[in-house]
């Protein structure tokens, strides 16, 4: 058994903003949730006092490279990395080596995070091979576990492919996660286009309208087809506009956004060069606030990180053929505690609801409430810690938040009785 307390239960699933201790039994189920308990006989007790109690954060996007490129990373080393940022589950992409398009990937992943303190699922793909001309067993990957299929980092450029896409889904109940660019529409990718980083580093860049005309076009399409369609990383202002029209037409559609493109900007690629190369990537201030507003009146539902793990070799290339992509599960919450609540843009419960309850709704998954009965997946969190992130869980560390002055950090997640500090 274990006891958690002297915390403070922060639940946006109950609306509990109230001190609370919350006892475990052996199941690794919550029996009892009150504001002051008793540790019964040869219970452990976990002392949670100047932190708050919450449902484990949800990323509905990372990247573990297993299998492949677990060089970079892989299931177990990813796994840590979630714990010390607090998250109870996180699901990878489908762009693995070979492609998840078959249920003994998804399987594999599984297996090897069974003991893992993180729940990891493993989506499927939409493509056979991520080549977008094909369509994979939907049904068969759904079976196996798979949350939802994505062709994630590569757009479905067919409208044609995307709408039987969506039909399929639709039919069987599956959400579908979208990369959104048009290619035609990305000189290069990891900067965006006609800035001052992309003079410096002899790139054009990456138009924004890229992303807002497929997601335009797919608004249309899930309306048509009735699909839930989740559109991943948002990053610009026409974007929110367009997923806030599609919302008010009845689309069943979703947005995430990351915690980099809700605290950095475009400028910021000047310092950070091949660290803060993304994709998409960092747009103009104006539109950092869009997703901001966006992010506090419903438009975007949730935060994921898109935790993109990459070599320091990879990194030290030129711009123009280094990766995109940087690492996130451990910074995610102490950069969002930085910018969100520290500016008083968004309250703590309002936090919580998008780096855990939105996401876990979203995904369908259940019983998450800090609530008798259900099976343990918390997050002990300290709102107001000074932190400086100079050593990483992950087999990477390309970041830009390495040495910045952040407010806020996760303590441990527990998972049952297991409590794994952070």
């Amino acid at each position: 058994m274990l006891l958690i307390q002297n915390g403070r239960v922060l639940d946006p699933y109950t609306g509990t903003d109230a001190p609370g201790d919350v006892l475990i039994g052996e199941d690794g189920v919550i029996e009892a949730l009150a504001p002051r308990l008793a540790a019964p006989a040869g219970c452990a007790v976990y002392d949670a006092a100047g932190l708050t109690v919450s449902p484990g954060f949800v990323d509905g996007h990372v990247h573990f490279r297993d299998p492949g490129q677990t060089a970079k990373e892989d299931v177990l080393t990813g796994a840590a990395a979630a714990a010390a940022g607090g998250y109870a589950t996180v699901i990878c992409m489908a762009n693995t080596l070979p492609t998840c398009d078959t249920p003994e990937i998804i399987r594999y992943v599984a297996d090897k995070a069974k003991d893992c303190p993180v729940q990891v699922l493993q989506a499927g793909a939409v493509t056979r091979g991520l080549k977008g001309q094909e369509l994979t067993d939907f049904g068969a990957l759904l079976d196996a576990g798979a949350p939802c299929l994505t062709d994630d980092g590569i757009n479905l450029t067919s409208a044609g492919l995307c709408r039987a896409a969506m039909e399929r889904a639709a039919a069987l109940g599956a959400l579908l996660s979208f990369h959104e660019e048009e290619p035609s529409l990305v000189p290069s990718p990891g900067v965006n286009f006609g800035s001052a980083a992309a003079e410096k580093f002899g790139v054009p860049g990456a138009r924004a309208c890229a992303e807002s005309a497929m997601i335009a076009r797919d608004i249309a399409l899930a309306l048509d087809t009735g699909a839930r369609v989740l559109f991943q990383h948002v990053s610009s202002a026409q974007s929110v506009a367009l997923i806030r029209a599609g919302k008010a037409l009845g689309a069943q559609i979703y947005a995430e956004v990351t915690p980099h493109h809700l605290a950095l900007t475009e400028e910021d690629v000047l310092d950070h060069g091949t660290l803060a190369r993304m994709n998409p990537p960092l747009r103009q201030e104006t539109d950092r606030q869009a997703l901001i507003a966006g992010l506090c009146d419903g438009t975007i539902d949730m935060i994921v990180t898109d935790h993109a793990p990459h070599t320091a070799e990879e990194k030290a290339r030129e711009f123009a053929k280094a990766p995109s992509g940087i690492t996130g599960l451990e910074t995610a919450f102490s950069v969002c505690c930085t910018y969100l609540v520290q500016t008083g843009r968004m309250t703590p419960m309002q936090l919580i609801e998008k780096m855990s309850m939105n996401p876990a709704k979203v995904y369908g998954l259940t019983g998450r409430a800090v609530r008798a009965g259900n099976y343990a997946r918390l997050v002990l969190l300290d709102w107001t810690a000074n932190k400086v992130y100079q050593s990483y869980r992950s087999k990477s560390s390309n970041t830009p938040f390495t040495g910045a002055a952040l407010t806020g950090a996760p303590r441990a997640i527990v998972t049952g009785c297991r409590v794994t500090e952070a």
